[in-house]
């Protein structure tokens, strides 16, 4: 009986000692080259690799990491490319992809991102500072084409906008200019 005991408190103690092993370990967030500033809390970096999900009738759907910059036609691409017969003439696939994004191909009742009022155009006629393109942004009143490209040019170097306030961290756009735009834009 001692030996059964003796047995069993080693089956024990080795299952604590292999759980205490998996369990998960912390990895530290690296750092960039030259970056001697305090680190800051927000989406200022750019990301060196973005993570979409691409669904439907691809290869592959599923989780695909893309190079910043890269296109829906790379989002794709990436994801074996689509399924024979499937119509893609609804997707821009020159439309640049955001990190987080879902790229929905030939799925029924799924309206593309960049139509539709998808891409910029929010609920209410809002125009999205985060998915706005030139366009879009070009159309809002006091913005023209090199300004609107400065917000796309900002939102390209250091991330999706946080909030509408972000706006005021563009070249170009002061108090009076943000007091103008501040009620027609979302995030």
């Amino acid at each position: 009986m001692r030996a059964l005991a003796a047995v069993a408190v080693l089956v024990v103690l080795i299952a604590a000692y292999l759980a205490w092993q998996a369990r998960p370990q912390p990895e530290p967030v690296p750092t960039l080259a030259g970056d001697t500033a305090a680190p800051r809390p927000s989406a200022a970096a750019s990301p060196t690799e973005l993570v979409v999900a691409v669904t439907g009738r691809v290869r592959r759907p599923g989780l695909v990491r893309l190079p910043p910059g890269s296109r829906v036609a790379d989002a794709i691409e990436a994801a074996g490319g689509v399924l024979p017969g499937t119509d893609v003439s609804t997707l821009n696939l020159a439309r640049r992809v955001a990190d987080g994004e879902l790229i929905a191909v030939a799925v029924p009742g799924v309206v593309p991102a960049d139509q539709g009022g998808g891409s910029g155009a929010a609920p209410g006629g809002l125009v999205n500072l985060n998915t706005a393109t030139l366009a879009q942004l070009d159309a809002l009143p006091g913005v023209g084409p090199v300004l609107a490209q400065r917000i796309l040019d900002h939102r390209t170097r250091h991330g999706d906008f946080r909030g509408v306030g972000d706006l005021r961290q563009v070249e170009g756009i002061g108090d009076a200019k943000y007091e103008q735009l501040k009620d027609l834009v979302t995030v």
